[in-house]
């Protein structure tokens, strides 16, 4: 069947519509006064929409008629008129901005299609299915909430009188497939002298922090670098909705809990991270950093649990850095702002930022050494950054990472743990350097 992106369906024709209304409507009760076993449901329920279909005694072509099936079938078990969308490998994330506009994001790009529901209470019921089962509530009184998908998909749906236009939902699509360090190098989203490095720092157990904005593939990237993590570490991760796919054995999953129908029952992204720490975890990754869990990051870097990962969002490292300081502050502690910021120098060692660019390409766009701190401020050093040389056809983004020549002060920790990185890597050229020296004059003392 033809993607709904960019075309029309004939089952908008009013007499189809009212065909598929009617099939609904009945498939559904029949389902209700006899429903069939769980394991033969979606099978049967196919079977009854045939059958009901044949009573009617209307003539559809083949390919109308499929394609009513089809519709009337996610309408009673499926996610209605996105079902498609969800099905399709390329679409990464579905907005639907009231009944008549849906978007998606494919290969990087905003794609409005010509996917409608019928009107607000039919969007308002596909919303329902999706959440209800999760154990989540959505009306006036809870008119926000955000869920997982079982197969884990983030979803995020907002209704009246929240949302003014309409109801609004957006599901991000969760990759069945992992992606590895070969195919970001083939994507262009990192350079293999920039995976070798990092490939060191998680080995060698630095405490690294990825940023980056909506979107931009933090969590892809801190799924590649997790993979890293050698085989015979405890590792806990922590996550508001569970998306990381490590392969590691020994791997403890933590998932933060939203309230109860009666709001109680909360588990914070906090209360995962103070409890991890009596969990005897070699490795802490928190899926992302978002309220005061920052101190308790920060706390359990500096306290012997190095080699942590996390993200935040943020649009630059230095960016990165207020933003921790600012997440550090809502822990409810009154801690003076030098002492937050001594406490981000002590416990970050890398900053890994990823973008995703105006056409729609992610990138690691910095590479950034913590350094310490200078008075009041935190010192940081590029190692790497992506330098933009213009814009080619369809609005391409041109440009290449470089290293800034810049060997790492942390590279002593690499070597203790077996990686000898050559000077190529940071862009230092050793033949010139060695031949600058000679050229120095000799000094007598």
């Amino acid at each position: 069947m033809s993607s709904p992106v960019g075309k029309a369906s004939a089952l908008k024709m009013p007499e189809v519509a009212k065909i598929k209304s009617y099939l609904v409507n009945a498939v559904a009760r029949d389902l209700e006064s006899t429903p069939p076993s769980p394991e033969k449901y979606r099978e049967e329920a196919y079977q009854r929409i045939i059958q009901i279909y044949n009573k009617t005694g209307v003539q559809l072509s083949e390919t109308l008629r499929q394609q009513l099936f089809r519709d009337v079938f996610d309408d009673l078990i499926g996610y209605g008129p996105i079902q498609l969308l969800l099905d399709d490998p390329y679409i990464t994330e579905v907005m639907v901005n009231g009944p008549k506009r849906v978007y998606v994001e494919r290969q990087g790009k905003l794609v409005r299609t010509n996917v409608v529901f019928e009107n607000n209470e039919h969007l308002i019921r596909v919303i329902e299915r999706i959440v209800l089962p999760l154990g989540r509530r959505i009306d006036a009184d809870s008119p926000m909430v955000d869920a997982r998908l079982p197969d884990g998909s983030r979803v995020n749906a907002v209704i009246p009188p929240v949302a003014i236009d309409g109801p609004s939902l957006t599901i991000r699509k969760f990759a069945r497939e992992r992606l590895n360090v070969k195919q970001l190098i083939e994507f262009g989203t990192m350079t293999p002298q920039m995976a070798e490095l990092l490939k060191a720092c998680v080995v060698s157990r630095l405490n690294i922090v990825i940023s980056g904005g909506t979107g931009s593939g933090k969590t892809t990237l801190l799924n590649v670098l997790s993979g890293y993590i050698p085989e015979d570490e405890r590792i806990v991760t922590i996550e508001d909705a569970a998306e990381l796919q490590l392969h590691q054995e020994h791997v403890v999953r933590l998932e933060t809990k939203h309230a109860n129908l009666d709001g109680g029952g909360v588990v914070s992204i906090r209360d995962l991270v103070r409890n991890a720490l009596r969990m005897r975890p070699d490795r802490i990754v928190v899926g992302e950093c978002r309220g005061g869990e920052a101190l308790d990051m920060l706390q359990a870097m500096n306290t012997g649990h190095d080699g942590s990962l996390t993200t935040v969002h943020a649009n630059s490292p230095r960016d990165a850095l207020s933003r921790l300081e600012t997440l550090t502050l809502m822990s409810g502690l009154d801690l003076p702002v030098k002492v937050v910021r001594e406490q981000i120098a002590a416990a970050i060692d890398l900053i890994v930022q990823q973008t995703r660019l105006r056409d729609g390409t992610r990138r690691i766009t910095q590479i950034t050494e913590v350094l310490g701190m200078e008075g009041d401020t935190v010192v940081m050093s590029d190692l790497f950054k992506f330098e933009q040389t213009g814009v080619g056809d369809n609005g391409v983004i041109l440009g290449q990472m470089k290293p800034t020549g810049i060997r790492p002060m942390f590279e002593s920790r690499l070597e203790a743990c077996g990686f000898k990185l050559s000077g190529e890597i940071f862009g230092v050229n050793v033949a010139d350097m060695l031949s600058a020296n000679r050229r120095q004059p000799r000094r007598n003392w």
